[in-house]
């Protein structure tokens, strides 16, 4: 409490403390040496870097790589300004300390509209509100991987920390050889001088350790070698020939497996267990309870000398479930409470412009409603982790995107100090906002205390993992335009509702920090409220609702969504007005270049309007900005009986300087195949407090043989980078909608767009 009220200021004397600490400086992230772990002949020169004996390059790694190839991409930063080829950079886990938080991925949940911090003249109240959460960013130093924001958080902090080290090193050459270092140049790692000196970076290390770096800069861009070009992915070699270890690939000396039971109804608990059949099988040593861990249900785990024995006994237990609060929820009576609420509640005013409530003489009003499913993530990978519970020591290995919530939740369980907490981050078979949670962490923990000194790995089998999901919220939105007597667009209005994420989230895995905060959350209008497109008079509202469903981050969070309903609501004001979607949209850019020319960009390359496509087939646009990028996306599809039939996808991105292009066509590439998954099929549905979907039978991904041909164009620019894992989401669902319209006259509204009969 007392960190609370600090924080807030609620006090007269925490107030001026707060006022004499906002104005100190931001907290260097450069480090120290002594918080990189120390190996056999290796020399630290700060908190990021370490200088192998043979010359090679350690960089410290805080990010997860869950495919977005992160474990590149961060890599050929320190190679670049420490001048050395990608293949001598390595990685080892970050440590503990804040210089490893994530201060972009809190920049990101700002509630600025994109134009603010543009049109500010000094120091308003955007540039005010990012100085303050980068301080406070640095002090509370949240590791976490999500919101597209690893490049960007890193792309300061980790080219200074290399040109920091290499000013050391040439400082220790020039000590070395009495030369000034201005005359020294760096190839590959070798320091070298015209005189015919030359020494490795090995050779440098101590005394480089020991040597100030003096004035340090950062490279000039048109210097750059590595930063921009495409490079191979460092994680693919392990991937392909079976060295890489996910969280499920862990195996330790005489490990023991658990299997996963949960209540059926969300908020359910077991009662009475009869396990006697399960502890007869061959191979079962222990049925453990479960308490509802960080958001989850409770439940039960069979422990078993392998997976599979685990799984046979599990389902050999009788148990008789009880239900918990959420027992008389159903998806359908939550979509017409959230519809109720946009009608008779004005929510958060997320962003307002002029008058909307004006209407010009001769005007007239477009309104449509908009409805978005819950989704689940459904991580090819299934959630899992092992613990090892010796003591008062708790080690864990865990596919986790918040390494710190995860050791803290392991401490909570263990009742140990979370520097007893040992954890080891693996690959991640998949992210997508699910390994943001720490549920299945404390699970682990929790059983492995039944079996100390023993591993035990815990599984979630792929029904509990679906039907016990942080879930993308429902939303509901209705949208409003006000076009004049001439057909301009002159007002819109958007309410929309639906339950807030970042609340929840931080009283799962942040329960020091969050308690139960309900401040106004960015992921709810995010895409509605910060869309380009020049209306006079706007205005934004969320209605935040608590339906009880337990909901978390999903990939793009509330753009995946809201992109939907304001890009199809643009289509639709085209049609009413009976103009082009493009010409529309570029009409309604005209304060906005950047956007225009990503959107130009997608139209060009797709042939839009100048390519006539065969017969049965349309094409649809979208465009929209999230996570600091543009994407617009240009969809054809034609109808295979009732179904839609994608066959190919034209993607433009304006995401900033680009450290690996390829890595950013593989995203746009993932992207697309994950949003067109959702886009056709992804729906859960609840019944009784249940949710109906299992496995992939009933909640179906697309298919190798139905994925589209993808093509990716980069907009150059030299703006700090943008997100890219996220971006290419968004766009894909009303691109895919406006061409459906196209092709069948036919206005959809309601996600997903599978079975058009």
């Amino acid at each position: 409490m007392k960190r609370r009220t600090w924080l807030l200021g609620t006090t007269a004397g925490a107030g001026a403390l707060l006022v004499g600490w906002s104005a100190l400086p931001q907290r260097s992230r450069i480090g120290l040496a002594s918080m990189m772990t120390p190996g056999e002949g290796d020399f630290a020169l700060n908190g990021w870097i370490k200088i192998l004996p043979e010359g090679g390059v350690v960089l410290a790694m805080p990010r997860s790589e869950m495919g977005q190839g992160v474990h590149t991409a961060l890599p050929q930063l320190a190679a670049e300004e420490l001048d050395v080829p990608l293949s001598a950079v390595h990685i080892e886990q970050a440590g503990w300390d804040a210089i490893y938080g994530n201060v972009a991925m809190l920049y990101g949940y700002l509630p600025f509209h994109p134009r603010e911090e543009e049109r500010e003249d000094g120091f308003g109240r955007v540039k005010a509100g990012r100085w303050m959460v980068g301080k406070v960013g640095r002090e509370l130093g949240i590791n976490a991987t999500g919101g597209s924001s690893s490049v960007a958080d890193a792309w300061e902090v980790i080219r200074l920390a290399a040109a920091t080290a290499r000013a050391s090193l040439l400082g220790a050459a020039s000590l070395r050889w009495k030369l000034p270092a201005e005359d020294l140049e760096v190839v590959d790692g070798v320091v070298s001088h015209p005189s015919g000196r030359r020494a490795g970076y090995g050779e440098l290390a101590r005394v480089a350790a020991a040597t100030p770096p003096g004035a340090v800069e950062l490279k000039d861009r048109r210097k750059w070698r590595v930063i921009g070009r495409p490079a191979p992915r460092l994680d693919l070699p392990p991937k392909v020939n079976g060295q890489a270890r996910f969280g499920i690939d862990v195996r330790l000396p005489g490990m023991r497996y658990a299997a996963l039971r949960l209540a059926p109804t969300l908020g359910g608990s077991p009662g009475r267990i009869d396990a006697a059949a399960a502890l007869a099988m061959p191979g079962v040593e222990r049925v453990v309870v479960l308490p509802a861990y960080a958001g989850t249900s409770a439940g039960f785990a069979v422990v078993a000398a392998s997976y599979w024995q685990a799984q046979q006994a599990a389902q050999a237990v009788q148990v008789e479930w009880r239900a918990g609060p959420q027992s008389g929820l159903s998806s359908a009576g939550i979509a017409r409470t959230l519809e109720d609420a946009v009608r008779s509640r004005e929510g958060f005013t997320f962003y307002t412009e002029g008058d909307v409530d004006r209407v010009p003489e001769g005007s007239r009003t477009l309104q449509a409603w908009y409805h978005a499913p819950y989704l689940a993530h459904a991580t090819l990978e299934p959630m899992n982790a092992t613990a090892r519970v010796d003591g008062d020591r708790v080690e864990v290995w865990a596919p986790t995107q918040v390494p710190q919530p995860c050791r803290e939740a392991a401490a909570r369980v263990a009742g140990v100090p979370v520097g007893r907490v040992e954890l080891h981050v693996t690959f991640l078979g998949g992210g997508f906002g699910r390994r943001l949670e720490v549920d299945y962490v404390a699970q682990a923990v929790r059983v492995a205390m039944d079996l100390p000194g023993v591993a035990v790995q815990l599984i979630w089998p792929r029904e509990e993992d679906t039907t016990h999901d942080f879930y993308r919220p429902m939303h509901v939105a209705r949208l409003r335009a006000t076009l004049d007597a001439k057909g301009h667009p002159v007002a819109l209005q958007v309410r929309s509702a639906g339950d807030a994420i970042a609340p929840r989230w931080m009283e799962r895995a942040l329960p020091a920090f969050a308690g139960p905060v309900d401040l106004p959350d960015k992921t709810g209008s995010e895409g509605l409220f910060d869309q380009p497109y020049a209306f006079a008079n706007q205005r934004i509202q969320h209605v935040f609702t608590r339906s009880g469903v337990p909901v978390g981050f999903w990939r793009s969070v509330g753009h995946s969504h809201n992109c939907f309903f304001i890009e199809s609501f643009i289509d639709e004001i085209a049609a009413e007005l009976k103009q082009d979607p493009l010409a529309l949209r570029r009409s309604l850019l005209r304060d906005s270049p950047r956007h225009l020319a990503v959107l130009d960009l997608a139209a060009e390359r797709s042939g839009w309007g100048s390519r006539p496509l065969p017969a049965g087939r349309a094409r649809g646009i979208a465009l929209h900005e999230s996570f600091g990028s543009v994407v617009a996306q240009v969809v054809e599809v034609s109808l295979q009986g009732p179904a839609p039939r994608v066959h190919r996808v034209v993607c433009a991105i304006d995401c900033g300087t680009v450290v690996n292009p390829q890595i950013v066509a593989q995203q746009m590439e993932g992207a697309v195949v994950f949003g067109l998954t959702a886009a056709l099929y992804g729906r859960i549905d609840i019944r009784q407090g249940a949710v109906q979907q299992r496995n992939f039978p009933d909640y179906p991904m697309l298919r190798m043989g139905s994925a589209p041909h993808v093509e990716t164009y980069i907009v150059p620019s030299e703006r700090s980078p943008g997100g890219v894992g996220e971006p290419g989401v968004p766009p894909v669902a009303p691109a895919l909608a406006g061409a459906l319209f196209a092709l069948t006259g036919q206005r959809h509204r309601a996600l997903p767009l599978s079975d058009l009969s």
